[in-house]
C-alpha cells in the first residue's frame, strides 16, 4: 500500500458513484433468490448462515472493481482478501441480514465502501427488497432515494434524550454471547421503545432520522465500514463501544449524536 493517504475528493466521489452502480447491480442480482423456498442454506464455522446469493453477489462486486480500479485492494466476506497498491481498500458485504434474507423478511442489504487507513472514506447501502439506497462520501453528504424519487440529503433526528427516542439492534441474544446482557437492560429501561430493525437497516433508520440510536455487540469491518461515513455525514457520530471511531473494534454504536455520551454512560454502568 502507497504510504500517502489517498483522500482527492474526485477519488471519492468517482468511486462512490461506482459503488452505487455496483451495489444496485449485485443486490439486483439477490433478489432472483429472495423469497424462494428452495433455496439452499449452508453454515460457515462461525455458524453464520451463507447462501448461493451472498457468494454470487460477491464475486459480482469484485469483478467490477477489480476491472474499473485494479490497484485497489479488495476484502469482503466470503472470499480472500485481494491486496492492493493503490492505498484504496473495498469492504464488501454482499448481503448483510442474511438471516432476514433466508426468511423472506427484506430489510438485508448490499453494502460497499471504500477504506483508506482504517477510516472509511464512503458507503453504500442499497435494500433490494425495499428499493432504497442511502450512500455517503467524506465531505460529500448523505442521501437517499426511495423506490427511483429523486435523491434527498439525510439528517439525523433532532431528539435529545433516550426517553423520548427509539433505538435498534440486530440481535438480543448477542449481548449474551459477550456477556453483556446488563447493557441491552440498561439501554431498553432507558429509552421510550426498542426494536430489532437490525443489520443495516437498523442503520439507515439512524441516518435518515427514523430512530435515535442502532447498536450492535458483534460487528465485523464489512458490518461497519460501510455505514460509518453515513451516519457521520448525515449527522451523527459512530464509534465502537469505548467511544472510539472505528471500523474495526468489533462492535458499534451509531446515534444521532445527541444521545451518544448518553448512550456509552448507560453501558458503562
Amino acid at each position: 500500500m502507497d504510504t500517502n493517504q489517498p483522500t482527492d475528493p474526485a477519488d471519492i466521489a468517482s468511486r462512490l458513484e461506482f459503488a452505487r452502480d455496483i451495489a444496485r447491480e449485485a443486490g439486483a442480482l439477490t433478489l432472483r433468490y429472495f423469497q424462494n423456498p428452495g433455496l439452499a442454506v449452508e453454515r460457515k464455522a462461525d455458524a453464520s448462515p451463507v447462501t448461493v446469493a451472498d457468494r454470487e453477489a460477491e464475486l459480482l462486486l469484485r469483478s467490477r472493481i477489480e476491472a474499473q480500479f485494479p490497484r485497489d485492494g479488495i476484502l469482503g466476506e466470503e472470499f480472500p482478501e485481494r491486496p492492493g497498491t493503490s492505498g484504496f481498500r473495498w469492504v464488501l458485504d454482499p448481503i448483510d441480514g442474511t438471516k432476514s434474507f433466508i426468511h423472506g423478511v427484506p430489510l438485508y442489504g448490499t453494502m460497499v465502501a471504500v477504506e483508506t487507513g482504517g477510516a472509511a472514506l464512503l458507503g453504500v447501502v442499497f435494500i433490494p427488497g425495499l428499493d432504497e439506497l442511502i450512500y455517503a462520501g467524506r465531505g460529500l453528504g448523505c442521501w437517499h432515494i426511495r423506490q427511483g424519487q429523486p435523491a434527498t440529503r439525510c439528517q439525523v433526528s433532532r431528539v435529545a434524550r433516550l426517553a423520548e427516542g427509539c433505538f435498534v439492534t440486530s440481535e438480543v441474544k448477542s449481548y449474551k454471547k459477550i456477556n453483556r446482557p446488563e447493557v441491552y437492560e440498561h439501554l431498553q429501561s432507558a429509552a421510550r421503545l426498542d426494536r430489532t430493525w437490525g443489520d443495516c437497516y437498523g442503520y439507515l433508520l439512524v441516518a435518515t432520522g427514523r430512530v435515535e440510536m442502532a447498536i450492535d455487540p458483534l460487528m465485523n469491518i464489512w458490518d461497519a465500514a460501510a455505514v460509518q461515513p453515513i451516519i457521520e455525514e448525515a449527522g451523527g457520530r459512530f464509534t465502537d463501544w469505548a467511544g472510539t471511531r472505528s471500523i474495526s473494534s468489533g462492535n458499534a454504536l451509531a446515534t444521532n449524536g445527541l444521545v451518544h455520551d448518553e448512550a456509552l454512560g448507560l453501558m458503562r454502568g
